[in-house]
């Protein structure tokens, strides 16, 4: 009997796979691969009893379960061959190669069937292992091919992977840019948090139901809500302030940068620890805000309940350490009733709380200094611009004395290493320049506002929300709070500094004057302008 005409009393699953992977893309789809096969097996009188389909990968073995159970169904007897378009639709692994070999050598599978050749168990093995092997090196060989053209990506300064909300993969230019309907949104949220008075959830309920921001649409997912997960990936992905982060390499980015290293490394401070987030928000004001001294754990709350002799139930909230990390000994065992924890956190408050009167004078001072501050930004920036122009130009000279050989290359390289670091340190100065005064009026005024109304509204504060607006009020107080022998430390931002130190002799000696009845109004005027005059020196001695 001939091998055409055992061929034909075999029965036959017609197996076509389509993968999403990129090594499949040039295949034909699925459809297609079934009409060939078809059209094939009609042409050579070959029994198809079923058409098993699947969208799955062959690089990695055990993932397809059509596969599977054809190789089960064949070694009951229910087929003895397989059509398929290529030998590569079945594996591009050696475990299912191998099952495959071993499965024809044993007789179970009978033939391989693809739209060129033919498989039999008294075939060479070694052809059969040379064409699988053919098909997983084929993946292999793709694999370094896209991590060396990903690693050359890196290295010129470019993500080789999905931008970030806020960015956009440019799929002509192969680079990232600018999202223009979501870049300035992220910005507010980075402002949001360069604060101090926003929780990452806060801002992210702001962005995602009072402005409407949606992540990138894309075929198959995207265009829903930013998650918790995501602003907090957002918050400590140093892609923003302009560094590509991959592979355990980090490269200066190419792309525009959203933020400054300074602005970075000020939000991983509020988030509670560098590079990494606060835990979410529990039902308590202070959890995942304050860290223990002695370990460097969160400090956690709980209630609990105690029955009195009336029958009544007492509660108690405490706060105490975590002491998640077990290779540090802590020392912190005692339990902070949170009444005691408040108190301390209303002394702190109290240290930068300024009267309503020196907020107006405080506001009016700025709007005054706007005009002169923008003034003087005009002027620094044209000398700013100027600079940069002059620089660009001996470097444009230098490349023209190189093109008509008046230089040799060793003095143009020289000449060029000296000027362009300049000119790269002009351009992020100039840029810093533009937007320096906007920022500095837009933080005092909230400063300003903090320090005036930060007391009361944290006194006030009852239900949910309030709890919430606790934990933003003890977080605006400045970095990492800390418990230490059971008491609140707090490090102030440096905005609230000149509060600090400037304020209480002023409030003083405002209601000394007040007080002193015995003045002319025009005195009495004439000495509280004093006062108004020196409060308005404070713009000079903000660090910001």
């Amino acid at each position: 009997m001939s091998r055409d005409q055992k061929e034909q009393k075999i029965e036959y699953f017609l197996y076509a796979r389509k993968s999403s992977e990129s090594e499949d893309r040039q295949i034909q789809s699925i459809d297609d691969q079934e009409s060939n096969l078809r059209r094939l097996a009609s042409n050579l009188g070959i029994k198809i009893k079923e058409v098993l389909t699947e969208s799955k990968s062959a690089k990695k073995p055990y993932c397809r379960p059509v596969f599977a159970s054809m190789l089960e169904r064949i070694e009951k007897g229910e087929a003895q061959g397989i059509l398929c378009w290529q030998i590569n639709r079945l594996s591009r692994n050696p475990v299912d190669s191998g099952t495959l070999g071993w499965m024809l050598q044993q007789g179970a599978l009978k033939c391989i069937r693809t739209i060129d050749r033919q498989y039999l168990p008294d075939d060479n093995v070694l052809l059969f292992s040379i064409e699988t092997g053919q098909a997983n090196q084929f993946i292999i060989d793709l694999k370094k091919n896209s991590m060396r053209g990903m690693i050359g990506k890196v290295e010129r300064g470019w993500l080789p992977s999905r931008a970030p909300i806020g960015y956009l993969n440019d799929t002509i230019k192969k680079v990232i840019i600018k999202d223009p309907e979501r870049f300035n949104i992220v910005r507010k949220m980075w402002d949001m948090m360069l604060t101090g008075h926003y929780t990452p959830p806060k801002v992210l309920h702001i962005a995602n139901n009072e402005w409407g921001l949606r992540t990138v649409k894309y075929k198959r997912e995207g265009g829903k809500e930013l998650s918790t997960s995501g602003i907090y990936r957002m918050f400590t992905n140093v892609f923003y302030m302009g560094i590509v982060d991959w592979g355990g390499q980090r490269r200066e980015g190419k792309h525009d940068h959203m933020i400054t290293p300074a602005e970075y490394d000020r939000v991983q401070l509020i988030l509670g620890r560098a590079g990494k987030p606060r835990p979410k928000t529990h039902s308590f004001a202070f959890t995942g805000a304050i860290r223990c001294d002695s370990c460097g754990c969160l400090y956690t709350a709980e209630t609990k309940q105690r029955l009195l002799i009336s029958g009544k139930v007492n509660e108690h909230t405490y706060y105490h350490c975590t002491r998640k990390t077990r290779k540090i000994i802590c020392d912190q065992k005692k339990h902070i009733p949170v009444e005691n924890l408040e108190l301390a956190i209303e002394k702190e408050i109290e240290k930068y709380t300024i009267l309503p009167e020196f907020l107006e004078w405080a506001l009016e001072g700025l709007d005054k200094n706007n005009a002169t501050e923008i003034e003087d930004e005009v002027r620094i920036r044209e000398m700013k611009q100027k600079n940069l122009l002059e620089a660009e130009k001996e470097l444009d000279e230098l490349t023209k004395m190189r093109r008509r050989q008046l230089i040799d290359d060793d003095s143009f390289i020289k000449g060029k290493q000296e000027l362009q670091p300049k000119i790269d340190q002009m351009k992020a100065a100039l840029q810093e320049t533009e937007t320096q005064s906007e920022k500095w009026i837009e933080l005092t005024q909230k400063t300003f506002n903090f320090a005036t109304y930060a007391r009361k509204a944290f006194i006030t504060a009852e239900d949910k929300e309030g709890l919430e607006r606790q934990k933003e009020i003890l977080l605006g107080l400045g970095e990492r709070p800390v418990i230490k022998g059971e008491k609140l430390i707090i490090e102030p931002y440096e905005w609230l500094i000149p509060i600090k130190k400037e304020y209480p002799a002023l409030e003083r000696e405002y209601r000394r004057l007040e007080r002193r009845k015995m003045l002319t109004p025009q005195t009495k005027t004439e000495a509280l302008a004093s006062v108004h005059a020196r409060w308005g020196g404070y713009r000079d001695s903000n660090p910001d």
